[in-house]
């Protein structure tokens, strides 16, 4: 993708007639052509061979447009797979940091834009905004990645920072550095709106942030579970009179969720998911909200499936579905992915987790395609995961304990031979179409 920047890559490069090469004389036996029809052919290949130009993006009340045309913000935060975001009748793809130029090639050649993310240290982590060698360094580099990709045509907006404030006392001291960061941004490149990103909204901060970064354009905040139902409601009532973006939103957060006795949080099966995100995605839009999804790819966090739209071996989950369903879009070939009715002790069908004695027990699974495709289920045990990460930071993937799954089958599976602790057993319910569905209980051997 590296060498598809501006829309023309190798493949698909035309084929260079210089002026005069065949005029007057016959080449390998092919008869010269016309004068005119040459130049016909110089001219046009000339322009093939024109760098796409850079949209103009500008923020017109709530609304962002492109090109003078409104441009509704609906797409997903990761990468990859960008052919497929697109054929949910998504636009935009969000990045957080980094060098984005793989990313904008890519967007350019599936016909997406760009929220290129400018990583803004967090305090939480160690950035010091009363070093001044860090602060100018940190300009500096971000500098660089606007000079270099601020004209390219995939670009859609520049997200400043990602839940800076998050996890301090008082963030008033993070503002300043937000309004730096936008201004320098905006005064390199006029064309292209600025965002901060949010995580949420409480204690007044989208009005802090309105007053003391005016250089900001678009909010942007990270929101999850029924706070999206009155998000940007909130936002405007606090004063934001731009455009909003939901820059992440997903089914609920790990900590909105119930959780065990030991502190273990339910999640959602991916059939629940997609009940909320269809809820979510049509309470956005009354709201004039632009929506981007989370997470588009695959990572741990409380689970390697609490917040990720595929699995690990790439298989896409129902909350796609949703997407395309209010996007407009579709799925691939129109394949539907599994759903999972229940995922239940066999003992207890009402109870939310397991507490079993050394000799273990037995969960039953109701799961079904709506297609009718066959469909392979899939069994795994897990160490409840002890790392509670703070705004997404990393996590290391529990153990695995594949010999506790002493049967299994497409209706159940029977658990055994554990030491006393706390674990987690996933089920994966596949359609070999490249779909799949997504549960997990919660449990402990006493």
């Amino acid at each position: 993708m590296g060498e598809r920047r501006n829309g023309v890559g190798e493949a698909g490069a035309p084929s260079v007639v210089p002026a005069g090469a065949s005029r007057g004389r016959r080449r390998r036996g092919l008869i010269a052509l016309p004068l005119v029809l040459t130049g016909l052919i110089v001219h046009l290949t000339a322009l093939t061979l024109r760098p796409a130009a850079a949209a103009e993006v500008t923020v017109a009340g709530r609304a962002i447009e492109v090109d003078g045309a409104p441009f509704a913000v609906r797409g997903a935060a990761g990468e990859g797979r960008l052919n497929l975001l697109k054929s949910l009748g998504a636009t935009t793809v969000r990045s957080y940091g980094g060098d984005p130029g793989a990313l904008l090639d890519a967007a350019q050649a599936a016909g997406l834009k760009v929220i290129v993310g400018l990583w803004v240290g967090q305090p939480r982590q160690g950035a010091d905004y009363g070093d001044a060698a860090f602060v100018a360094r940190q300009r500096d580099e971000l500098q660089a990645l606007v000079n270099k990709y601020k004209n390219h045509p995939a670009l859609l907006m520049w997200g400043i920072g990602n839940e800076v404030e998050v996890d301090l006392a008082d963030p008033a001291g993070v503002w300043p550095e937000i309004e730096k960061i936008a201004s320098m941004v905006k005064g390199l490149d006029p064309d292209h709106p600025t965002m901060a990103v949010l995580a949420e909204i409480g204690g007044d901060k989208a009005a802090h942030l309105r007053q003391a970064a005016p250089s900001i354009d678009v909010l942007g905040i990270n929101s999850y579970g029924d706070a999206l139902f009155s998000v940007a409601e909130r936002a405007r009532g606090q004063g934001w009179t731009g455009p909003i973006v939901i820059a992440e939103m997903g089914a609920l957060g790990q900590w909105q969720a119930a959780t065990t006795p030991w502190g273990a949080p339910f999640e959602p099966s991916s059939t629940q998911k997609s009940i909320q995100f269809r809820r979510y995605l049509k309470a956005l839009g009354d709201q004039q909200a632009g929506a981007v999804t989370f997470f588009w790819g695959q990572k741990q966090e409380v689970t390697p499936t609490f917040h990720s739209l595929f699995l690990p071996t790439g298989e896409w989950t129902e909350p796609l579905e949703s997407m395309a369903e209010s996007w407009g879009g579709t799925t691939p070939d129109g394949n539907h992915a599994p759903r999972i009715a229940s995922l239940r002790l066999s003992a207890d069908p009402s109870a939310p987790f397991a507490s079993w004695g050394p000799e273990g027990g037995a969960v039953t699974l109701d799961a079904l395609d709506p297609d009718g495709d066959p469909i392979e289920v899939r069994w795994t045990v897990m160490a409840e995961s002890r790392a509670r990460g703070i705004g997404g930071d990393p996590e290391a993937l529990p153990k695995a304990y594949p010999e506790a799954i002493s049967t299994a089958g497409p209706t159940g599976a029977r658990i055994g031979g554990l030491a006393a602790g706390h674990y987690r057993l996933f089920v994966e319910v596949l359609d070999s179409r490249g779909a799949a569905a997504t549960a997990n209980l919660p449990f402990e051997i006493r």
